[in-house]
């Protein structure tokens, strides 16, 4: 009886760790746009807004990778959207940062 309650008791354990402590990775994102990018927005999938640009005052030139750092998050499912020179957009929606990275492409224009 004892060795079937720790055994539940360490299932229990290695589910529910992760889930309360949230989410703490990175994505790395890869404009491969053609065109510059001056804005780039990272969002937990079930904000109603657009967190700050995490570019600040950088730009993402084409054919470069940032890595965004991510922490605290409830989940690893998050809306990025990206801002290139001409003002044009590139979002992907609901994407799992934790199995997958972004690679923008003129194809993921708005």
């Amino acid at each position: 009886m004892i060795k079937k309650a720790l055994a539940l008791f360490a299932v229990l354990f290695l589910f529910s760790g992760p889930a309360a402590a949230g989410f703490d990775g990175y994505v790395e994102v890869t404009n491969n746009t053609g065109y510059d990018i001056y804005y780039l927005y990272v969002s937990h999938a079930k904000s109603k807004s657009w967190e700050e640009d995490v570019l600040d005052d950088d730009i993402l030139p084409d054919g470069h990778t940032v890595r965004v750092n991510l922490s605290g998050a409830k989940s690893s499912i998050f809306d990025i959207r990206a801002k290139d020179e001409d003002g044009d957009t590139y979002t992907v929606w609901e994407i799992d940062v934790a199995r997958d990275d972004v690679v923008f492409t003129l194809d993921d224009m708005d």
